[in-house]
């Protein structure tokens, strides 16, 4: 069973890490909303996309959350192309506001996590 550390058919293991697996992935041109990205996976999400050149976006509930984490990814990616927007989706309001503020910054949406 390749879970226990064996690769599998991808040539990865349970124990590859994220930039392990995006070695070699030129992201730049794309965008992506990474929802969570103020702690644990998403921020690892968000920090490998801007690695690989992505231009990611952060939709965060608390604004000073979320500039803690943009500052955190700058300091190790100077040249990330990184923002971080406010969003609660408990709220409809602040989902339609969030819609329209990144449909106001004309850019593509490739990347949805």
């Amino acid at each position: 069973m390749w879970i226990f550390g064996r690769e599998g058919e991808s040539g990865f293991s349970a124990c590859s890490t994220a930039e392990e697996v995006t070695h070699g992935i030129d992201g730049h041109g794309l965008t992506a909303i990474v929802t969570g990205a103020s702690s644990g996976i998403g921020t690892e999400t968000a920090r490998v996309l801007t690695l690989c050149g992505v231009h990611v976006i952060m939709p965060v509930r608390k604004m000073e959350r979320g500039k803690k984490v943009k500052e955190a990814i700058i300091e190790e990616i100077p040249n990330a192309k990184i923002e971080i927007m406010e969003l609660d989706l408990s709220s409809m309001a602040s989902l339609r506001n969030f819609a329209s503020e990144y449909c106001s910054l004309a850019l593509p949406l490739n990347i949805l996590t």
